[in-house]
């Protein structure tokens, strides 16, 4: 047992930083700190049952099976076409406009955001979809994959959203209160990227060509041929909102639903069924990983004094709530640009969510606010998740190129940034409305 709790506190969130950045995984990086900062407070032996009890707390957890079925159903409906049919939606709507196809994959994305609940995925999916699309109908090369690349990010404001799950399961608040919240953000992002590649085109029409306008029988046809995918999101998300599931019903719902619309539209083999099963346990078990990890590192953290005493220090400094909260959104955006976006939100609740609380922001405020600075991370450099998983899809394309496209949407997310902050209302009305909070 040491003299100095907080000392140790302070050296092993130093400890941590140092192994992540020898490239040990975040969640084993936070579990092994977590449990030598816990034994050299309160003892070894103590600490070593956190081996047992977290991650048998996590795996019993009934909250985080949806997390799976959300994978699980996202993965399933790219099985099933659902993504090409909602991008050929888009397309015959919008492509006839000057940058039509770009507003096209922005609509895509967050479409199909709404059912895979994931960025990486819906990034993914469009770069395989859209941009050969775009490249072959002479779209700048940069306008294209930035496009895509920011797009992507609105799998993770759009819900069901797995990063707002996890901060919901990790602060205890309500998710659907947190997906509701989310609706107007979402909103306001597309809207936002809509306005900014409106300016890009203008400025430079040779950006993005003009497409042939789809009569309306066609757009007809196409629209009575994605049926599929608005019944998906129309049950999920129409089931969530009325009540008539819980959020991990409504989950598994629409993992069966998409199972049995791939099967009956003869888009499921038995191989694309295990890659189906793999990714998703693959990916679920990165993220349990990191949940695990997670609350070791915070029952250490709480044990140190270290989030009261980060608490105490900024409260001493005297500053305005509003300037507080600003110095915040920096430090995300330089974290964000570091770190990988889950474990970015993850490393810091412990110390930020009783920091921003304490101010007396609504945690649901805070919550949708954070994703967004989440999201902004995800397309700046020197990482760019989004970025990087953009260039290993189309290998020609050079990440110089694809972060020179990411810049006018940037600006857009900062932007809706700094309204979302001024205007905490806009995303607390819709839950305040419909009794969540």
């Amino acid at each position: 047992m040491v003299a100095d709790p907080l000392t140790t506190g302070l050296l092993g969130l130093g400890a941590m930083f140092v192994l992540i950045l020898l490239q040990v995984p975040v969640g084993i990086a936070m579990g092994v700190v977590g449990v030598v900062g816990t034994g050299l407070i309160i003892g070894f032996g103590p600490a070593l049952t956190l081996l047992a009890t977290e991650p048998s707390a996590a795996m019993a957890a009934e909250g985080l099976a949806v997390i799976a079925l959300f994978l699980l159903m996202g993965n399933l409906a790219h099985v099933g076409g659902l993504s090409d049919e909602l991008y050929r939606l888009a397309y015959v709507f919008m492509g006839h406009r000057r940058g039509g196809l770009i507003f096209a994959t922005i609509g895509a994305c967050a479409g199909f955001g709404a059912v895979c609940g994931s960025s990486v995925a819906t990034a993914a999916t469009m770069a395989r979809i859209a941009l050969p699309q775009m490249l072959e109908r002479g779209y700048a090369k940069s306008l294209a994959a930035g496009a895509i690349a920011s797009g992507g990010t609105l799998g993770m404001i759009i819900p069901p959203s797995v990063v707002m799950i996890l901060y919901a399961i990790l602060t205890e608040n309500s998710i659907i209160a947190l997906f509701l919240a989310a609706v107007v953000p979402g909103l306001l992002a597309v809207v936002f990227y809509f306005v900014s590649v409106a300016i890009v085109v203008r400025l430079n029409p040779d950006a993005a060509p003009r497409a042939e306008r789809a009569d309306w029988a066609e757009r007809r046809r196409v629209a009575r041929s994605s049926w599929a995918i608005v019944l998906l999101a129309f049950v999920v998300s129409g089931g969530i909102y009325s009540g008539v599931f819980t959020v991990n019903e409504a989950a598994a719902v629409g993992a069966s639903v998409a199972l049995l619309l791939a099967l009956f539209r003869r888009r499921l083999s038995r191989l694309s069924f295990l890659s189906c099963l793999g990714d998703t346990a693959s990916n679920t078990g990165l993220i349990f990983i990191i949940i695990i990890g997670a609350s070791v590192f915070s029952y250490f953290a709480t044990l140190s004094g270290l989030p009261a005493a980060t608490v105490a220090w900024i409260e001493s400094l005297g500053l305005p709530p509003l300037m507080v909260i600003a110095l915040l959104m920096v430090f995300y955006l330089i974290l964000g640009s570091i770190f990988d976006t889950i474990a970015a939100m993850v490393l810091t609740l412990p110390f930020v969510y009783p920091l921003v609380t304490g101010l007396g922001y609504d945690p649901i405020w805070w919550g949708v606010v954070n994703v967004v600075v989440i999201e902004l991370g995800m397309i700046t450099p020197p990482i760019g998740i989004n970025v990087f998983v953009l260039h290993g899809m189309a290998k020609d394309l050079p990440l110089g190129t694809i972060f020179r496209g990411v810049v006018p949407f940037v600006f857009a997310d900062l932007a809706r940034l700094i309204v979302l902050v001024l205007f905490p209302p806009l995303s607390l009305w819709l839950p305040a409305q419909l009794g969540w909070l």
